[in-house]
């Protein structure tokens, strides 16, 4: 319905005056649903289960639902817990009168050392497996694994100079992480120093996953993964075969694999798409006594790479490419894991999403335990958002050949903004307390959709 233009307008006469009260208004309606689904999930019990013992005046489960609730509403530091004192849903989320403060927080995190640590990632790799058996039929996991730079202080405990290629000189942790693209989890999580080798460090953070896996979901569930090529070792690829799972890894020009000499011997390329080619070789690693299916693709470009630089392969006649690699036992055809390959994007652009919307790259402590702990109370929160979603009916996706989530999930960003952060007020008309938002008719059809379907969730 079109209306007229001074319709549209409204005049604004003066600077408002500011009261501060405590009436319950709350800037953070829509985490009475994620209240809910904690209540259906039965979460309290969870964190009891895997938390029982950690000393403090605060209950463990109200310390842990302090953290996500902090997380979850976009806090960054442990100070902004000040900033949402006073809010009734924020203490209602919390089950708490009082919230402790930013010291009493940074204490409690400084207990997480050693075996604390790994029962954090056992209720994770619980909340995990929740999901995965909800997805009925999902007999293979196609797990990402990469590590990422999180700069540091310079006095931040077990905080080295290592990879860190943006800020060479700054000391920094390198975290691994384990990410599930079929359903958009992060698997498992470990913290690390920065002078460490991606690859070489990551044969004991296999072994625990591969310890996960078995605990959580059982045997009957394969394993393939996606790695990029600081995994391409030895060690790697050994444990890997050894345990069965199957794997995608970019293989680097090394001079021993000699891969330029098959690239000048190839005449004919196999299309993948209209930019890019490839053709498969059976390459003996002789001195890893291995013998490896590699996949070597070209890609057009209209100008001399840098990535060439490694390669003496220029013809004018045939113009720019840029040349990568892919070792793999898998069964896909050449152009399909190229696509399969592709698909590690969505684990990047998960990794910026923890980063930037869930403080992933914040060093809350200089404290080693607190700052590994925190990377755990990110994932836990990234994975309980996205339970969250896939419970209550997220959309199912397109399949496509990249193996992405079966689900098309919101990012954190979206979800405050449509549904977290709505204001609101709690008021008591009858005896009963009531939650009162503005009428705005998306808002209130995507509260009244979720709501009934929380209904039906249920606690493992």
């Amino acid at each position: 319905m079109r209306r007229r233009k001074a319709d549209l307008g409204r005049r604004v006469n003066r600077d408002l005056r500011v009261e501060f009260s405590e009436s319950g208004l709350t800037s953070y309606a829509g985490l009475e649903l994620v209240i809910r689904y904690f209540q259906r999930i039965d979460l309290n019990g969870l964190i009891r289960q895997h938390l029982s013992g950690l000393a403090g005046d605060f209950a463990t489960t109200a310390m842990v639902r302090v953290m996500l609730g902090l997380l979850i509403a976009g806090g960054r530091r442990l100070q902004h817990v000040t900033h949402v004192v006073g809010d009734p849903l924020i203490h209602r989320f919390c089950g708490l009168a009082q919230l402790p403060g930013r010291f009493t927080l940074s204490r409690w995190l400084q207990q997480f050392t050693g075996q604390w640590i790994e029962r954090l990632c056992a209720l994770n790799a619980a909340v995990v497996a929740r999901a995965v058996h909800l997805q009925t039929g999902l007999r293979t996991l196609t797990v990402d694994v990469d590590g990422t730079v999180v700069s540091t202080g310079m006095t931040v405990e077990r905080a080295f100079r290592g990879f860190n290629p943006h800020h060479r000189k700054v000391p920094s942790y390198y975290p691994i992480t384990a990410y599930v693209a079929e359903t958009g989890h992060l698997l498992r999580v470990k913290n690390r120093s920065g002078n460490i080798n991606d690859g070489k460090a990551s044969i004991p953070f296999l072994r625990e996953l591969f310890a996960q896996v078995a605990d959580t979901l059982g045997r009957a569930v394969r394993l393939r993964f996606r790695m990029d090529g600081d995994f391409f070792k030895q060690s790697v690829l050994r444990l890997l075969i050894a345990r069965g799972a199957g794997f995608a890894i970019k293989v680097p020009f090394w001079q021993w694999l000699d891969l330029q000499q098959h690239i000048r011997r190839c005449r004919k390329w196999q299309r993948v798409n209209g930019e890019v080619g490839c053709f498969e070789v059976h390459l003996p690693l002789t001195p890893w006594k291995l013998e490896m299916r590699i996949v070597i693709y070209r890609k057009v470009v209209h100008h001399r790479s840098a990535r060439n630089f490694q390669l003496d392969l220029f013809d004018p006649d045939d113009g720019y490419y840029e040349y990568s690699a892919v070792a793999t036992n898998l069964g896909l055809s050449g152009p399909k894991l190229w696509h399969f390959m592709c698909g590690r994007g969505a684990h990047e652009k998960v990794i910026g999403e923890l980063k930037g919307g869930l403080a992933f790259g914040t060093i809350p402590t200089r404290h080693y335990g607190a700052n590994s702990a925190w990377q755990q109370f990110v994932a836990l929160a990234h994975n309980l958002i996205t339970n969250f979603q896939i419970e209550t009916g997220a959309p199912p996706r397109r399949r496509s050949a990249k193996r992405t989530a079966l689900h098309v999930l919101k990012s954190i960003h979206t979800l405050r903004f449509e549904l977290f952060h709505r204001a609101g007020r709690l008021v008591r008309p009858a005896g009963a307390t009531v939650l009162r938002m503005a009428r705005n008719e998306p808002t209130k059809r995507l509260f009244l959709r979720i709501a009934d379907r929380l209904g039906g969730v249920r606690a493992a």
